[in-house]
């Protein structure tokens, strides 16, 4: 019977440092995905969920409610995605669709900047700050605890973790300072413009 498989790390733990440290990450990956993917096999197993896909797990608990299954397979997917939303290179001006889009949807970088970071401050509690592209044009979004736009008519682009476990032992409750890193130092636009070009691939067939 074929199992979720944790995404594997894309880079080494130690890479993202001295913005996220080894420990962080040790700690974020090992610990917290893969508790989220183990505690999911647990739930599925022997379920019609088991040999779904994970995108198809999600879509099928949220039909279903199957409230358990559908946080511990969306934490599973939401990290995934995180990891890929950072990169060792990243904190770059994005280029291209992607630029062109956040110049429509908020007028300039900074703005979007801006907006970006109110939104990660002024969520409470533990969640998820998404920038989406929702029908034409691109919007900051945030969810609760595990909740994310997977299977939704919103195309996730980036994602940034907010629950406390992902900055604690580097930023303790700086929240905002951790927020802004991410921005400057962090934030992978190749994987931003990967995901806008496969929707429109998407669209286009």
């Amino acid at each position: 019977m074929m199992t979720i498989t944790q995404s594997t790390l894309p880079y080494d733990y130690d890479a993202l440092e001295p913005y996220v440290s080894a420990e962080t990450l040790s700690y974020h990956y090992d610990k917290h995905h893969r508790g989220y993917v183990d505690k999911l096999n647990k739930l599925i197993e022997g379920t019609p969920y088991a040999g779904l896909s994970l995108e198809d797990i999600v879509s099928k608990a949220r039909e279903n409610a199957d409230i358990d299954i559908l946080n511990n397979a969306l934490q599973a997917w939401n990290h995934a995605f995180l990891w890929e939303s950072m990169s060792p290179n990243g904190g770059s001006v994005p280029e291209g669709r992607i630029k062109e889009l956040i110049e429509e949807g908020f007028g300039d970088l900074q703005t979007f900047r801006d907006r970006f970071k109110e939104a990660a401050l002024s969520h409470f509690g533990s969640g998820w700050v998404w920038l989406v592209l929702d029908g034409p044009r691109l919007r900051i979004l945030t969810t609760v605890n595990a909740d994310a736009p997977l299977g939704t008519h919103m195309v996730p682009v980036l994602t940034l973790d907010v629950w406390e476990h992902a900055y604690y032992i580097d930023y303790r409750n700086e929240r905002a300072r951790y927020v802004e890193t991410f921005l400057d130092k962090l934030v992978n636009w190749k994987f931003a413009a990967a995901n806008l070009r496969e929707f429109e691939v998407r669209k286009a067939a």
